[in-house]
């Protein structure tokens, strides 16, 4: 505040951040915009992000949209200028320029997140403390989402997506006329006007947002209902059948479960396939084609319907820890979220201890004390699969014990040799 200050500018904080901060949910990030002082013309958010610099910090600067990032050891903050936009086109992206606080706050998606609440001198000196110039406090109140004019769905037609997130997180519905305005919308054929590339970063965000309190099924049950989903590829649903799934893996996410069942797993990887597995493989195929979803990705989102039965099937016979490592060991960590969520609850359990537990068991013996006992070759893997399976199971509860059991392996070995 102090360099904003000494250069004559003022910062508020807008959007979501002011929306949370009224709705007593707990803040998560800062979204801050800069006035310039009076008079000036060019974007003041570099110039006082520069001044507050200390030593260790660094300020990146995007000059297409007058935005900063700032950088230190304490993480990363956004710094706006005010800015108005227009779109040249249904579905571009905006052309900005420097503009009025009203001007930024009516660039927003919805008038929820058109709140600003100046900071520093500009808030001890502020009359309304807060400013609010579309309606957003009232529909606040009334728990709704509202877009500013009938076209905005036209200009950006990913405000249905984000509409969807916010909704199911928030506890709010989407205004009447705003339905209406995103089924014309969506009649026009905006949403085909709208990159794949963009239309997917919206769609990873579903499995982004769990621990903010989104259900992914909500979010993608409501673009269903909405008809967005149809309007992105001609077929396309959420089937009944991954409804479940996909809630439970936005549970799993929620409470924080899912890097220790899953550690490094792409979280929106493993939703894509637990939704696009009951659909027939054709829609499957153009509906990763139209979100640009390519190569080894889209070759594992297709495959998962056939995995998930063998692995399942598998499990099912599997009797004991061993022969469960044996189905689950070679399973990628996104299919292994996957698996979880869309198991009846004895196989969850099983398929959480393997990854909690039995995933991470060091064997008793290493593949050299195996050639020290005369095994060669494959038959070096196929003692230690027997090993780690004997040892999971409890069978074998010493180091001396394992050596015995290596030992018989290696006489039968020796003995098929002959």
């Amino acid at each position: 505040m102090a360099a904003a200050e000494a250069q004559g500018a003022q910062v508020f904080l807008v959007g979501g951040p002011v929306r949370d901060l009224l709705l007593g949910r707990p803040l998560r990030d800062a979204d801050l915009t800069v006035a310039p002082p009076p008079g000036r013309t060019r974007p003041a958010a570099r110039e006082v992000a520069q001044a507050a610099r200390r030593a260790g910090e660094r300020v990146v600067a995007h000059q297409r949209f007058a935005t900063v990032q700032f950088h230190g050891d304490w993480g990363a903050l956004d710094l706006t200028t005010l800015r108005s936009e227009r779109y040249a086109a249904p579905g571009a992206l905006p052309i900005t320029r420097l503009g009025t606080l009203a001007e930024d706050l009516q660039r927003r998606d919805f008038t929820v997140n058109a709140l600003a609440l100046p900071l520093g001198a500009a808030a001890r000196a502020a009359q309304p403390r807060l400013v609010d110039s579309v309606g957003g406090l009232a529909d606040l109140a009334a728990r709704r989402l509202r877009i500013f004019h009938p076209r905005s769905f036209h200009d950006d037609p990913t405000r249905a997506l984000r509409a969807a997130r916010l909704a199911p997180r928030l506890g709010f519905r989407l205004h009447p006329a705003s339905r209406a305005a995103l089924r014309a919308a969506l009649a026009s054929g905006a949403l085909a006007a709208v990159s794949g590339e963009r239309i997917r970063a919206e769609l990873v965000k579903l499995f982004a947002e769990p621990a903010l309190g989104l259900d992914p099924a909500a979010a993608l049950g409501l673009l269903n209902r909405w008809r967005v989903l149809a309007a992105l590829e001609p077929g396309l649903s959420l089937p009944a059948a991954a409804a479940g799934p996909l809630r439970r893996l936005g549970g799993l996410l929620a409470e924080g479960e899912a890097q220790r069942l899953a550690p490094g797993a792409r979280n929106w990887l493993a939703g894509l396939m637990l939704w696009f597995a009951p659909l027939p493989l054709p829609l499957r195929q153009r509906a990763l084609r139209r979100l640009v979803i390519r190569g080894q990705a889209a070759q594992r989102v297709i495959a998962y319907a056939r995995l998930r039965g063998r692995v399942l099937r598998g499990l099912q016979r599997a009797r004991g820890r061993g022969a469960a490592d044996a189905v689950l060991g070679e399973v990628p960590a996104e299919e292994l979220l996957a698996l979880w969520s869309g198991a009846q609850p004895g196989l969850r359990r099983r398929i959480a201890r393997y990854a909690r537990e039995d995933r991470r068991a060091a064997p008793p013996l290493s593949g050299s004390d195996l050639l020290r006992l005369g095994l060669r070759g494959p038959e070096i893997g196929r003692a230690l699969a027997r090993l780690r399976a004997a040892h999971l199971d409890g069978a074998l509860k010493s180091r001396a014990a394992a050596l015995d059991f290596a030992r018989s392996l290696a006489r039968r070995a020796a003995r098929r040799r002959l």
